[in-house]
Formats: C-alpha cells, sequence, structure tokens
C-alpha cells in the first residue's frame, strides 16, 4: 500500500515507515503533520476528490535540516562583472508513520467527542445576554462633555 502526496509544491511517493526530506514544514520536531494525498494505492486505486477525502496520510517531523550548498556563479564576459553567492536550502525530514482510508477518527478525536456530549453547556437566557451587551455598546457622557451642537 502507498500514497503520492503533494507539499511544498512537490509530489512524493510514500509508504508507511519511510522517512523523506521536504521543503520546510511550520512544525515542531516531534509533531504529527498531516499530507495532503493525491493518489491511494492498495488493491485498488483512489484518485478521486470524493475518495481522497477518506484517506488520511500522517507522517511525524523527525528534524529540520538544511541542503548541501549550492554555489551560483553569475559572469558576463567583457564587462568585469563576476559575483559568486551560495544558498542553503531549508528542508525538513519526516517519518510517514500511518496511510488509511475510512472514516474512523483518531482515539482523541473520540474522547473529544464524548466530553462535549457529555457535558452541556447550561444556557442563559437571551434576554440577559442581550441587554448587557447593549449596555456595554451605549455611549455615555461624563462631565464636561457636549452632543458636538
Amino acid at each position: 500500500m502507498y500514497a503520492i502526496v503533494k507539499t511544498g509544491g512537490k509530489q512524493y511517493r510514500v509508504e508507511r515507515g519511510q522517512t523523506l526530506l521536504v521543503e520546510r514544514l511550520a512544525a515542531e520536531q516531534g509533531e504529527s503533520v498531516a499530507l495532503e494525498p493525491i493518489l491511494y494505492r492498495s488493491d485498488d486505486a483512489v484518485f478521486d476528490a470524493a475518495g481522497l477525502k477518506k484517506v488520511k496520510v500522517t507522517a511525524k517531523v523527525v528534524a529540520h535540516e538544511r541542503g548541501e550548498k549550492l554555489r551560483v556563479f553569475k559572469f558576463k564576459p567583457k564587462r568585469g562583472y563576476k559575483r559568486r553567492t551560495g544558498h542553503r536550502q531549508e528542508l525538513t525530514r519526516i517519518e510517514v508513520t500511518d496511510i488509511r482510508i475510512g472514516a474512523h477518527p483518531p482515539a482523541a478525536a473520540k474522547q473529544a467527542a464524548a466530553k462535549s456530549s457529555a457535558k452541556p453547556a447550561a444556557a442563559k437566557p437571551a434576554g440577559a445576554k442581550a441587554t448587557a451587551e447593549s449596555a456595554a455598546k451605549a455611549p455615555t457622557k461624563t462631565e464636561g462633555e457636549t452632543d458636538g451642537s
């Protein structure tokens, strides 16, 4: 089973347990990130939009790294123009932890749903809230203020 995912403007073929270098992700080391699947392949191929909404590809950020140094040299003949610069790309090493299809939410999501349904919030009367908000919005005059006329 494998998936093709898109991240950082590039596409990668990934399998569970695989590590790879991708463009820098805005996630801390050790966090889990969700990758956008483009294709899922197991016994059958899934690449339509409705089917891909059910596919979940998660990866763990292993480390943030920098790529190797690239030398950029600019030269224009007969003009004495020479420039040498360098560039190192910011990269993130990730490990694919899970590729699955289906609608079973993770255990943390189940627990959060159970807590929210078990403990409903106490409802306040709507009239009391409306009067408190309108009183807070109404401007108050202090001594010495005028209406501007």
